[in-house]
């Protein structure tokens, strides 16, 4: 006997809400306090949309969720079919029954995981609709929506900060507004966002927040982080009772091939839908275009689109590089005193001089192969030295060390402002959530010594212990290997200066113009120079995944402790692997080689390389300038031209196959995807040229100059890329610049230290000082005044050619001269003390220590002084912050009580009244 229809229907309806209430509670049970929280809502919302999907079932439609579409040849559109719902994330997956390159077995498990992950996220109460793609029929796109309730929910969860009401603050405008008005983008394209007072989201209190409309109350960026937290942690499969879940394992395994949120329309027009606001079309026009290199950044539209932690690096950047400009003018000045003073520097023109620097024969400076030559040859590179190795070098050493303070403390100053305006001011301490790598190895109890209950954590003490030992041996290690890889070109540098040595003296005569410039030196600085930047670049991506696998094994609980360990990784590799070379020649080449009679060799085999008479500063310059410019060329043709090469192929193959009408979704997924680093790359680009602009800026004073005009372009091409070469990014929060802040304090705090020590051992000014003030003048001098005469000749001492080991005597004899000279201050052959260090090298160390000393006391004492002045947070800010939060629970606790009035009525005024006539004093 057959039941009549109704009686079916509701049959039906009550078996599958049973069967729904007994699947979602085996699948979501509440095993973490996130579970808790959530799981009745998104269960009553589950079963309500079952109970819509089935009724609209029986009436013959498809129901709410999953459905497959058609597109409707809308290109900018951003929302469902049904033109009401917004698209809030995109997941791509290719058509298991058409892929051909795997077996059949495999291609079953993959479709098998991605309907239970999609069926769990239905479950979570998110509402798809799959599209098949336009161009190429083996791809689906899933185009994810999150309902008012399930933003609501996860806002909570999440603790993010809405609006409550309109800012009545009043600010006062700076007093250079008027000059910076002048190259700010314009208001009437640009317009200035609202201020609001915000407060962490909670449903009971959603009458007292600032709802004008429940579409925009959740801004897209808002929506697209909630949506990727779900997507972050929901289930797709269980395996040996682990569960596996998260979109960026199924994104590992190939089973989607993308994940992204929408840019909202096209960068080259605006777009075709009257109520989308175009704001990566105007954030190109305003912002990444090439015109606006001289403008002010739009920072509060970009973190609206983009997020917080894309709005902070682009605000530090920005910071950095206006900081840059006062750097930049000094170390012109600097150099331009060098320039003009160069013609009167004495021991250039000595040098230079026949009767001086010509008749004065060095000694060889390599085994055997190598010849005397004559002091002239280097007469080029001592007047370039003369440009740098000058005066205005010391100046703009302890300049640099007093701008490095100023830097780091007003951008403090500036961090703290946008913690305010962006609402990041609590952020690590309500808002960020556990990861769920973390989550899913959570299987120890132990006891939290606050609350006194327990909870799941990873690993024991002794786990974590272990755990640490091993990632930092592994990052020792690696150090270790690249300090073998500078011992290497060390090596090279040594065995191809004979060479060269041997070659160039053969092939180029003594007349000849090229011989000023092609020395042994020369060349061995730059070829060893190109080799160093060749073995940095295939260290560094070796090492790329040698971290994150490090970082992964460590297991960090929250994504800022991820990142922050990531970036300490990478930057100690980085650290030594950019700056060692720099380290080398500043500190070590040519202060322990002895004498040519005595000369000290490395591994008992090469002997050591010495400087020219000028010293190792010009050569420190040329290797800052070829890693400095080889660095920023590769990073430009890494991160631009070969994103926009892929980008420019893809859309020729497109074109190709097809001039259809392309959607919003289809052309972001041919963009490229950002990458797992993220930011990682482009900050550390920004703090190693911090550390050649601050830890080796004696020797280079137009350092900061070139990273001005280089920041300049960048921050229009990282611009640029993000805008029209890559997807968009999910949106997240960031309170800070993480771990580069500390790493900047550390660079700063080394610098004065580095560039105190270049000037003392590295250049010649300290030696020249002493020659100077002492050893011109009786009784060291034979000079009636203080001069710099003589200086070359006082530096250069003799030696006796027949001293030479037969070992290191060259092969081609010397027959007019029986001595020749070398760098170095020792007793003449014949002296009691032969090759002994004389009474000027003890004066010359006595004075270089002195130096160091007092040039870091002054300048760590300045420091200190200018730090405690500024403090890291602005009266203004602290009084705004203050403020908000007094007005923010005012305006929660007045409406609480409205809401208490308006519900008990008379009886709240009844029970008020008698409270206050039994403690009111009696009348006399």
């Amino acid at each position: 006997m057959l039941l009549p229809l109704p009686t079916v229907n509701i049959l039906f309806l009550k078996n599958k809400i049973r069967s729904k209430f007994c699947r979602f509670y085996v699948m979501q049970r509440p095993a973490k306090l996130l579970d808790i929280f959530v799981f009745p809502s998104i269960l009553l919302h589950t079963l309500f949309v079952d109970i819509v999907d089935t009724l609209t079932w029986f009436r013959g439609g498809h129901g709410s969720r999953g459905i497959m579409v058609d597109f409707d040849g809308k290109p900018d559109s951003l929302f469902f079919s049904d033109g009401q719902r917004r698209i809030d994330f995109v997941l791509v997956y290719e058509d298991e029954s058409k892929k051909i390159t795997h077996k059949r077995s495999d291609r079953k498990k993959q479709k098998r995981k991605r309907q239970v992950y999609e069926s769990n996220l239905i479950n979570n109460g998110l509402q798809l609709e799959a599209t098949r793609s336009v161009l190429d029929e083996k791809l689906i796109f899933v185009k994810v929506h999150a309902p008012w309730e399930v933003l609501c929910t996860y806002a909570e969860v999440l603790h993010i900060k809405l609006p409550l009401q309109p800012n009545d603050l009043k600010t006062r405008d700076s007093a250079f507004n008027w000059f910076s008005r002048l190259f700010r983008v314009d208001e009437n394209i640009i317009k200035p966002e609202q201020e609001f007072f915000t407060a962490p989201f909670q449903k009971e209190l959603l009458s007292n927040f600032y709802v004008q409309d429940k579409d925009t109350f959740f801004n897209p960026a808002t929506r697209s982080r909630i949506v990727h937290f779900i997507l972050s942690r929901v289930e797709y499969a269980t395996k040996n009772n682990v569960k596996k879940f998260g979109i960026n394992k199924l994104l590992d395994t190939g089973i989607y091939k993308a994940a992204f949120p929408l840019h909202d329309s096209s960068f080259r027009h605006l777009s075709t839908d009257p109520s989308c606001p175009s704001e990566r079309y105007l954030l190109y026009r305003e912002w990444a275009h090439p015109k606006n290199l001289f403008k002010l950044q739009p920072l509060d539209f970009i973190r609206k689109y983009y997020g917080e932690k894309i709005g902070i690096y682009f605000a530090w950047l920005g910071f950095y590089t206006n900081m840059l400009i006062m750097a930049a003018i000094v170390g012109v000045g600097c150099f331009l005193y060098g320039c003009l003073t160069k013609d009167n520097c004495t021991w250039s023109q000595e040098v230079c001089d026949p009767n001086i620097g010509g008749k004065i024969i060095m000694c060889p400076q390599c085994d055997k192969v190598c010849t005397y030559w004559n002091l002239t040859i280097t007469c080029e590179s001592s007047k370039k030295l003369c440009i740098f190795d000058s005066f205005g070098t010391l100046v703009f050493a302890v300049f640099m060390g007093i701008w490095v303070t100023l830097f780091l403390e007003f951008w403090k100053r500036r961090q703290a402002e946008l913690e305010y305006e962006w609402d990041t001011v609590e952020y690590l301490e309500q808002e960020e959530q556990v990861r769920p790598e973390y989550e899913a190895r959570c299987t120890h109890v132990v006891m939290n010594e606050i609350t006194q209950q327990e909870e799941h954590v990873p690993y024991t003490a002794c786990g974590k212990c272990m755990r640490m030992t091993f990632c930092a041996s592994a990052v020792f290690f690696w150090i270790l290997l690249i300090i073998a890889s500078v011992i290497g070109i060390i090596v090279y540098r040594l065995s191809v200066f004979l060479a060269f040595s041997a070659t160039l003296s053969q092939h180029i005569s003594g007349t000849d113009a090229i011989r000023k410039y092609l020395t042994p030196q020369t060349a061995t600085s730059v070829t060893a120079s190109l080799i160093s930047f060749v073995v940095i670049m295939v260290l560094n991506i070796i090492y790329e995944k040698v971290a994150i696998l490090i970082t992964d094994f460590e297991l960090p609980r929250t994504q800022t402790d991820y990142e922050n360990s990531l970036t300490t990784k990478m930057f100690l590799f980085q650290f030594v692997n950019y700056y060692s070379s720099c380290f080398y020649i500043a500190f070590f080449k040519g202060k322990f080689v002895g004498h040519p009679g005595n000369p000290v060799y490395w591994l008992g085999k090469y002997r050591n390389e010495e400087c020219d008479p000028g010293g190792c500063l010009l050569e420190l310059t040329t290797q800052l300038a070829i890693i400095v410019g080889g660095k920023a060329i590769w990073n430009n043709i890494q991160e631009v031209l070969l994103p926009w090469v892929k980008n420019l192929i893809g859309r020729y193959c497109a074109a190709a196959r097809s001039e259809k009408v392309i959607p919003r979704w289809e052309h972001d997924y041919h963009l490229q995807p950002i990458g797992k680093l993220g930011l990682f790359y482009e900050y550390l680009e920004m703090v190693i040229q911090f550390g050649f602009v601050t830890l080796f800026v004696a020797s280079f004073p137009l350092a900061p100059l070139l990273a001005l005009i280089n920041n300049m372009l960048e921050i229009r091409l990282d611009a640029w890329k993000l805008t029209t070469q890559f997807r968009r990014m999910v949106p997240q929060k960031a309170q800070d610049i993480g771990a580069w802040q500390p790493i900047m304090q550390g660079i700063a705090i080394l610098a004065v230290v580095t560039n105190a020590m270049i000037i003392a051992f590295t250049s010649d000014m300290i030696p020249r000082l002493v020659y100077y003030w002492s050893f011109s003048v009786p009784p060291y001098g034979s000079h009636s005044s203080h001069t710099m005469k003589g200086y070359i000749n006082s530096t250069l001492s003799v030696f006796n050619i027949s001293d030479f080991k037969n070992a290191s005597k060259p092969f081609s004899p010397w027959f007019v001269n029986q001595t020749c000279r070398y760098r170095d201050l020792r007793y003449p052959p014949g002296h009691q003390h032969q090759y002994e260090h004389n009474i000027y090298y003890w004066h010359v160390i006595a004075a270089k220590l002195a130096f160091i000393i007092v040039m870091e006391h002054v300048i760590y004492f300045v420091k200190f002084i200018i730090s405690y002045l500024i403090p890291d947070v602005s009266q203004k800010t602290k009084s705004q912050v203050k403020r908000e939060k007094y007005l923010t629970q005012k305006l929660l606790h007045e409406n609480d009580l409205k809401i208490v009035k308006k519900t008990m009525g008379k009886i709240a005024n009844k029970i008020i009244q008698g409270v206050d006539s039994t403690f009111r004093p009696k009348a006399e």
